[in-house]
């Protein structure tokens, strides 16, 4: 694993809102500490309207974001990457790509908000609060001592992380 600066894979399956916030946000709360990147198993090609204006309310920039298959991170040009994150329960099952370098992996699911039924309302809380349970784990990733731990501590400390209470 590099020192310093760590690359980080969001997966979901539409690369749509919740791994799409997810890169938004480790990119700022970490402080150069880590490069993010999002995608998708069957990724939708669009980044839902409803996460880009919420990160865009809160400053986060979002001209690069862009929805995109895993497949950009499994060949040999993508970057080497440290950690890969799911955040969707779909994601979980599916048959990931072997990624080069064995990142270390774990699962932090959180609801889609995109399927949620309701008014504008109701859509526009399911993002924000999609929104504070990443903030809330990414905020948890970034203040682990990543380089004083031993790989099965830190794997431990991924994997409690998905299991947070939100």
């Amino acid at each position: 694993m590099s020192q310093g600066n760590y690359s980080v894979l969001f997966l979901c399956t539409g690369n749509s809102a919740r791994s799409i916030m997810a890169e938004a946000i480790l990119n700022r709360e970490s402080a150069g500490r880590f490069t993010a990147y999002s995608a998708g198993s069957h990724a939708k090609g669009i980044v839902h309207p409803y996460a880009l204006d919420l990160l865009s309310k809160l400053n986060y920039p979002t001209r690069d974001l862009r929805s995109k298959g895993w497949d950009e991170f499994a060949g040999a040009k993508a970057p080497a990457l440290d950690f890969v994150f799911t955040v969707c329960d779909s994601a979980v099952a599916e048959v990931c790509p072997v990624w080069p370098g064995q990142p270390m992996t774990a699962h932090w699911g959180i609801p889609d908000p995109a399927v949620v039924q309701g008014t504008e309302a109701e859509h526009r809380l399911a993002f924000a609060d999609a929104y504070r349970m990443l903030s809330n784990r990414i905020g948890i990733f970034v203040s682990l001592p990543i380089a004083s731990l031993d790989r099965l501590s830190l794997q431990k400390r991924l994997s409690d992380i998905g299991r947070t209470k939100d």
